[in-house]
């Protein structure tokens, strides 16, 4: 597997926290400001709420979840000549960072420099190991993986496509 050294982004990131990552968001978000920013929450707990509202599941793997798809998400953004994938599990939390459009948007601009990160997954999962891989490389670029969420879908990984422009 190819490592790369972290590209820049323009925005300095101290942490590999992914509930920092994901809260650092919020000033940028541009687009329904109402529903996102004016409910008092943070972006960390309406994305676990929003997971709870459309899951069966307590909110300690919620949380475990969404954190490891912040960081498997941010890691296809800095590191997009690297093939990554994920499991059914933390598929579940890059689903609905995806899905909640205007904290995708927002995340695309304040990461991606402004260049919004598509989704391309094809319709067979792959069984090639390419979860375990993926989550060796998120250790080695500094977050602490949840290896018990990327070892249950090891073998079983999302088809998701990195020949498409900018996509995971």
């Amino acid at each position: 597997m190819t490592t790369a050294p972290q590209i820049d982004s323009g925005v300095e990131s101290r942490t590999r926290d992914p509930r920092e990552l994901l809260n650092a968001v919020q000033p940028h978000i541009a687009h329904l400001t109402v529903n996102i920013r004016d409910s008092g929450m943070t972006l960390w707990d309406r994305e676990i709420a929003l997971l709870l509202r459309d899951h069966t599941m307590v909110r300690d793997m919620a949380e475990r979840i969404l954190g490891n798809a912040v960081m498997y998400t941010l890691a296809c953004i800095e590191h997009p000549e690297v093939h990554l994938g994920v499991g059914k599990l933390v598929d579940i939390g890059v689903h609905q960072l995806i899905l909640d459009t205007p904290v995708w948007f927002a995340l695309c601009d304040l990461y991606n420099g402004g260049r919004y990160k598509h989704h391309a997954p094809f319709i067979e999962r792959r069984s090639d190991g390419l979860c375990l891989r993926t989550a060796d490389f998120l250790t080695s670029i500094g977050f602490e993986i949840d290896t018990e969420l990327w070892a249950i879908d090891g073998t079983d990984c999302s088809p998701c496509d990195n020949k498409v422009p900018d996509s995971h």
